[in-house]
């Protein structure tokens, strides 16, 4: 049913983006082109109501939606999985108690810790009821990020938590948090970044990052990585707009 874990599962590279830009209509777009979108509560201005309606932008696509939460918390996971969502990305996974609590947030019981309610989601996924919750634990993926120096202190054991379906470095936050603010590319950041992938791709569950430019992304895919994200959906359109005005004549 969840086109990014069969994609994971046979090694195919997934594309996709970071949604920030509430919207049905920018989700869609997005959808009828990628493989994966990750709808960002964290960060950006979309609430659950929008996030809802954006998952369903995805409906009759390829494309599998996923939700990133602001907290490791189950309550923050509950609502968009009961909305529909194919997988959760948590934050700031520091450590092996951390990612336990995130695997279990996403599988009900005996498996896990979700509770029922899942209204919304058969909907969303094309399923009854009682089909829903047939294949909803095997289908709903499990996405933990590694973006804090403690984490990659504690990566293998980490790492050795059942049920992470992909893992996710986060420069961003793994360079701001030894005080290298908006420096991913810093040495010490890198060195981080590269001892995180090592450790990840040893484990054998598959592994994520964000690309700034398709020779990134190329050179990612080559070292292993499964799960490509090519920016946010605001990098997207500033680039676009870049590219569609570069050259016009300006009196």
């Amino acid at each position: 049913m969840n086109r990014l874990l069969k994609m994971l599962h046979g090694k195919t590279p997934a594309i996709g983006v970071i949604a920030t830009i509430p919207g049905v209509q920018t989700a869609r777009i997005l959808a009828q082109s990628l493989d994966f979108i990750i709808i960002d509560l964290e960060h950006g201005p979309i609430d659950l109501n929008m996030a809802h309606a954006m998952v369903l932008a995805t409906s009759g696509t390829s494309c599998t939606p996923l939700v990133r939460i602001a907290d490791n918390q189950p309550w923050l996971a509950k609502a968009p999985m009961d909305c529909g969502a194919m997988g959760i990305n948590f934050p700031m996974i520091n450590s092996a108690a951390d990612a336990k609590r995130a695997v279990s947030s996403v599988r009900y019981p005996p498996k896990g810790e979700r509770q029922w309610g899942p209204f919304h989601a058969p909907f969303a996924w094309g399923k009854s009821m009682p089909d829903y919750m047939a294949v909803a634990d095997d289908n709903m993926i499990c996405m933990i990020t590694i973006e804090h120096a403690d984490a990659v202190a504690r990566i293998d054991e980490i790492m050795a938590v059942p049920g992470i379906d992909i893992a996710v470095i986060g420069p961003g936050d793994l360079a701001t948090s030894i005080g290298k603010h908006g420096r991913a590319d810093d040495p010490e950041a890198v060195a981080l970044m590269q001892r995180a992938e090592a450790a990840i791709l040893k484990s054998g569950v598959p592994i994520g990052g964000a690309a700034r430019t398709v020779e990134q992304a190329n050179a990612m895919i080559d070292r292993g990585y499964g799960l490509v994200a090519v920016g946010f959906d605001w990098m997207l359109l500033q680039r676009g707009i870049a590219a569609s005005i570069d050259g016009i004549k300006r009196r």
